[in-house]
């Protein structure tokens, strides 16, 4: 899909959530970090966390524990991560520079947005309950909303049922090739924010997303919204 194409008929703009409109990675490295000391392991430096954060569960297990999803343990140790997490969700989360001036815009041009992530309501709920950036969000789908997960484009499908809007008519912007191989199978126009965590510093080029930005300002510029 052309950018030339869509701006005229954009209805929404579709965000991932970690990464790409708030910065959770100090609450989820503190809650990976928190199990390293209870069990008298030297804490790590928040620094060894961030690039991974976008990852949830499986990216801090990896980086405090060197575990992975076919380990053994890993369940439990996902479980007691969680846990942790659920404590502090929201004590050292930020909203990124420029989301909120970014999605205040989108709403006075009349435009909905919503948010598609995979993270479980267990956490989406309460935190958009507790943040005031979602208030105006047309919905909030879940990793378990839908049957599936990114990258099946189902979770995306389900957010533009709800918006009451066409896939072919959004706009999905995330940090992570999930978000782009989700949007572009939707059939969505997929944008790559490289101002979020970017996992192990890979380059986006191989993602082939429609287009890349470095800032949520630049999204605007970018469908002529600004």
């Amino acid at each position: 899909m052309s950018l030339g194409r869509l701006k005229n008929s954009i209805q929404a703009i579709l965000f991932d959530l970690d990464g790409t409109l708030i910065d959770s990675a100090p609450d989820l490295g503190a809650a990976a970090d928190q199990m390293r000391v209870v069990r008298g392991l030297p804490s790590l430096p928040m620094a060894d966390y961030r690039p991974f954060a976008g990852s949830g569960a499986r990216g801090m297990l990896r980086v405090a524990f060197g575990l992975h999803p076919e380990d053994e343990q890993f369940p439990v140790m996902r479980e007691e991560f969680f846990q942790n997490y659920e404590r502090r969700m929201t004590q050292d989360t930020t909203v990124f520079d420029g989301v909120s001036e970014m999605l205040a815009n989108i709403v006075t041009r009349q435009l909905q947005w919503g948010v598609v992530t995979n993270k479980s309501k267990r956490f989406t709920e309460p935190l958009s309950r507790k943040m005031s950036l979602f208030a105006t969000a047309g919905a909030v789908v879940s990793g378990d909303t839908t049957p599936h997960a990114k990258p099946h484009p189902e979770p995306l499908f389900e957010a533009a049922r709800r918006i009451g809007v066409a896939p072919e008519s959004c706009v999905y912007v995330g940090d992570d090739e999930r978000d782009i191989l989700a949007g572009k199978a939707a059939g969505m126009y997929t944008v790559a924010a490289v101002y979020g965590y970017l996992g192990e510093k890979q380059s986006v080029a191989h993602w082939q997303a429609d287009d890349v930005i470095e800032s949520p300002h630049e999204l605007l510029k970018r469908l002529n919204l600004s």
